[in-house]
């Protein structure tokens, strides 16, 4: 028999669970397994947040080369420029990939142009290299600071955005930063969210949590504004206000990173899918879990719960049997302040927090910090042997983390 040919597009959280997930389903003699990335390796984006910091970055590069020939996956090294859908093609820079099943895992890219001077003014958090340079002017904010010159630090979640945490991890963790340098009061922080709500993807518990941490730690802070302008100095919002700064730190409006023609697009050029398999609407043979689907949110835990459903439902196709049905989305995040974490367990419906379900849990404490750090350095092992993250991992919370302390010392 003629194995099916699988090709995944993509190298991140959900392209490589759907391909070592099938594997782990499927033998190679059942399912051909074709990865396409421009990459060769795997960057565990969730740490990035500490690069600014001083935090290394080698280390959440995974190499890739080893897990594909372990579990026998093809791997071609190229920039994904098409799909040719009569045909059952992928065009590449590097030729033509076939496919029985496609699995387009390209991810989101950010557009900072949607706002004008965002991307001559602003630090984008989106990137290793764009982190970096944005740790290099705090240490400039520091030092200046340090010698009796006042500093502002604004940051900024645009609308168009559909991942706001991390920056609100990067706004914690730097004060916290500034606090070990004993220079914290000359420095103002201030930041702004288009969200209605602070934190808005982490649901009410979250939110509650993250407002006490901004007023305990000091931190200007505004939601619904949304930044329209930023200057060489100011940030300008639509209800007209205006915010001065030394150093502004934004995570830019996102996009699908690859565009697809022929199929069909909703928001932000994003594909649109099927809720629960992630099948694309009319194309039952492609599917698009992670970022580059329509879902609402752009986060990695919910990349590999997607990215499950896909590899059941093709592993399904491939033996004949009813595909199992998807598990209910649920986020799962731990929001970094440096010293310690909090962690939030959020049920959705229809893409937003379902506060009405009584299963949101918020816990923090120098435990969830760590069980995060745990997560990430267990991902990284799983991916480096070609194996899917533990299903188990994290899927319950107890009941007693609802408890929200604010432990952030007072200043």
């Amino acid at each position: 028999m003629t194995p099916t040919q699988v090709t995944v597009l993509g190298s991140g959280f959900a392209g490589l669970e759907t391909a070592f997930r099938l594997r782990a389903r499927a033998k190679a003699e059942q399912v051909r397994i074709t990865v396409v990335s421009e990459t060769d390796d795997f960057l565990y984006r969730p740490e990035t947040v500490r690069l600014p910091f001083g935090a290394a970055e080698a280390h959440l590069h995974v190499p890739l080369g080893g897990a594909f020939r372990r579990r026998e996956i093809d791997a071609v090294i190229a920039t994904v420029e098409g799909i040719e859908l009569d045909r059952g093609q992928v065009h590449t820079s590097r030729g033509r990939v076939p496919y029985d099943r496609l699995v387009v895992a390209t991810g989101a890219a950010t557009r900072p142009e949607e706002i004008p001077g965002l991307a001559e003014y602003a630090h984008s958090i989106a990137a290793p290299a764009a982190l970096h340079r944005l740790g290099e002017d705090l240490r400039w904010v520091a030092q200046n600071a340090r010698h009796g010159r006042p500093q502002r630090v604004l940051f900024a979640v645009p609308p168009g955005n559909l991942c706001s945490p991390p920056l609100y991890e990067i706004a914690l963790m730097f004060d916290t930063w500034l606090r070990r340098k004993q220079v914290r009061e000359s420095v103002d922080i201030a930041f702004d969210t288009s969200e209605e709500t602070l934190v808005a993807a982490l649901g009410s518990k979250m939110r509650h949590l993250v407002t006490h941490e901004f007023e305990a730690c000091g931190i200007d802070t505004r939601t619904s504004a949304a930044l329209v302008e930023a200057t060489e100095r100011e940030a300008v919002f639509a209800d007209g206000s205006v915010r001065e700064f030394d150093v502004l730190a934004v995570f830019p409006p996102q996009v699908a990173a690859v565009g697809y023609a022929g199929l069909p697009l909703a928001d932000r050029e994003f594909l649109r899918c099927e809720p629960g398999t992630r099948a694309v609407l009319g194309r039952p043979e492609i599917y698009a879990p992670g970022d580059a689907g329509d879902f609402p949110l752009k986060l990695g835990l919910l990349a590999l719960q997607q990215a499950d459903a896909v590899a059941g439902a093709i592993a399904a196709q491939v033996r004949g049997t009813p595909a199992p049905e998807p598990a209910a989305p649920m986020v799962r995040y731990a929001v970094d302040m440096l010293d310690y974490a909090a962690f939030a367990q959020v049920p959705l419906a229809g893409g937003r927090p379902d506060e009405a379900s009584g299963r949101s849990r918020v816990g923090a404490g120098l435990g969830w910090r760590v069980a995060a750090r745990t997560a990430g350095i267990l991902l990284a092992a799983r991916f480096r042997r070609g194996l899917p993250f533990p299903a188990v991992l994290g899927h319950g919370v107890p009941e007693r983390t609802h408890r929200m302390p604010v432990l952030r010392a007072r200043h």
